[in-house]
């Protein structure tokens, strides 16, 4: 799966939260300063070439959503951070988030909790 950059994956954002969307509606969903229109344009056909977003024909436009879903796009995203910048080790990940975020035992143990209540077994 390839890359996006900030403003595709801004627009990609968008795209998950709508379902689907025109790009006047993508744009008024945007914060100020309000991009060109010509300019969302073209990152919703970036993409559409990347196989991010397709379209359907409604009267005179097009309606687009997603191809890729958001929790795919992001388990990509972690694990290409992990391998990238901590030798592919989920627990070194793990051990500098915590301690940048002067997380606690408590705020681990909470964690914890969150995880194992999704599980079948708990």
């Amino acid at each position: 799966m390839k890359q996006l950059t900030k403003a595709e994956e801004e627009v990609m954002q968008l795209l998950w939260e709508l379902k689907e969307s025109n790009v006047a509606s993508i744009i008024d969903k945007m914060s100020e300063p309000k991009p060109a229109y010509n300019t969302i344009s073209t990152i919703i056909r970036i993409l559409e070439n990347k196989q991010f977003v397709s379209h359907r024909k409604k009267g005179k436009g097009y309606i687009y959503f997603p191809l890729v879903k958001k929790e795919e796009y992001s388990n990509q995203s972690l694990n290409k951070l992990m391998n990238n910048y901590f030798n592919g080790s989920f627990r070194n990940m793990v051990s500098f988030f915590v301690k940048k975020n002067d997380m606690n035992i408590k705020d681990l143990e909470t964690i914890l909790k969150e995880i194992n209540k999704d599980e079948p077994d708990s």
